[in-house]
């Protein structure tokens, strides 16, 4: 790819690719490509602004954003790379697109105050949208974020610093924005210490349901109609917590994981710890909030998994393709010495090809054994190969 890749989707198991990254060292500047499952190239479109991973809509078409003197423009292509339209989300000019995902009738977004890394000025807060196809805004809900300090760490060593007030906000680095069925889940975190909350709306007015208190918010993952599991990890914490649609605490695991969930709502994957590397296992989590063993992974940097409808996983971790089958028996379907740690999610495409990036390269694997991608509420990262997160609608 011309530069880094922020993301890959398909619209189907037949493809084509489609990809975000940087364009070379312009760090301001998105390439969309398409390739074809050869890996060639097929059409490139190049625009203004920061690359956000691509979405596939239901009717086969691609969303990227990107910015003009409008502000943050969401732009539809259909695949043979034609703009079919562009849409100007309303928003302040002060404001920063966190992310988005695209609905039926729309769109829902979240805002930052000000942009990554910058000062948020006083009484400036973030929010979330609900945009019509037109980008006019139907509901906006003010989110208060305010203090971030975590109630619950580990030993006093372990305890981050983090100010009274976050002085930058980000949306959360990983699935910031959830919709399943009504409810939406909406993360933020604090640029300069990780720690971030996630707050529970109701898609139809954007009422605020609920929050969960401040932590090193890690991955999450759509659980069932309106159901959320949200992980954290990092200061003395480990864990994952799955929320009902009313936002409440429902179940707790003493685990975090990149988190599989299949067609009869079983619940599996990686666990992901960067202080205590060597403990790490791929775990099953019960329902009673116990775990099941499995094998011990080595290192830590691992792309997120794809299941498929033999409740086999597969995930990229550290130079190895690895495969999990249902009895927990892992199996190396390739080793390298690779250990770039820039990478996207795994795509599990037709005839067990499996598909992910690292850095600026789009690795494609073939001849895996591996079947179609299950039709769970969350197979990959993103809830599909569409990398569109919003499941139930």
């Amino acid at each position: 790819m011309p530069g880094q890749i922020w993301g890959v989707a398909a619209p189907g198991p037949d493809g084509p690719l489609v990809a975000t990254s940087y364009d070379g060292d312009e760090l301001s500047r998105t390439v969309l490509t398409a390739l074809d499952l050869s890996g060639a190239v097929v059409w490139q479109h190049r625009a203004d602004g920061h690359p956000y991973p691509p979405l596939v809509s239901a009717n086969d078409t691609v969303w990227i954003a990107r910015r003009d003197a409008r502000g943050c423009v969401l732009t539809e292509l259909d695949l043979t790379g034609r703009v079919v339209r562009s849409v100007a989300l309303e928003h302040e000019p002060h404001e920063h697109l966190g992310a988005f995902v695209l609905l039926a009738n729309g769109f829902c977004g979240s805002w930052l105050p000000a942009d990554p890394f910058r000062v948020v000025p006083p009484d400036h807060l973030p929010r979330v949208a609900r945009h019509d196809e037109h980008g006019r805004t139907l509901w906006s809900a003010t989110i208060p974020v305010g203090s971030l300090k975590p109630a619950d760490t580990g030993p006093p060593e372990t305890r981050p610093n983090v100010p009274p007030e976050p002085r930058t906000l980000a949306a959360a680095h990983w699935q910031p924005l959830l919709i399943s069925a009504d409810r939406v889940a909406a993360g933020f975190a604090d640029d300069g210490s990780g720690i971030g909350v996630t707050f529970f709306l109701d898609l139809a007015d954007g009422t605020v349901l609920a929050r969960t208190p401040p932590g090193p918010r890690c991955r999450c993952a759509i659980a069932a109609p309106g159901e959320f599991l949200i992980g954290e990890q990092g200061y003395g914490i480990f864990r994952t917590t799955r929320y009902d649609r009313a936002g409440t605490a429902v179940q707790q695991w003493p685990s975090h994981a990149l988190l599989l969930i299949d067609r009869n709502g079983g619940i599996r994957g990686p666990e992901s710890e960067n202080i205590r590397r060597l403990r790490s296992r791929f775990r099953g989590l019960a329902e009673d909030g116990t775990l099941f063993g499995g094998p011990l992974l080595r290192d830590y940097y691992t792309t997120y998994p794809a299941l498929d409808r033999n409740g086999t996983a597969v995930f990229w971790r550290e130079g190895q393709l690895i495969a999990v089958d249902t009895d927990f028996y892992l199996r190396v379907l390739f080793a390298s010495e690779d250990e770039r740690a820039v990478m996207s999610r795994v795509l599990l495409l037709a005839d067990g090809q499996v598909v992910f990036s690292l850095g600026s390269d789009l690795l494609i694997f073939r001849d895996t054994g591996l079947g179609p991608l299950d039709d769970g509420p969350w197979p990959c990262d993103g809830g599909g190969l569409n990398g569109n997160p919003v499941r139930y609608q």
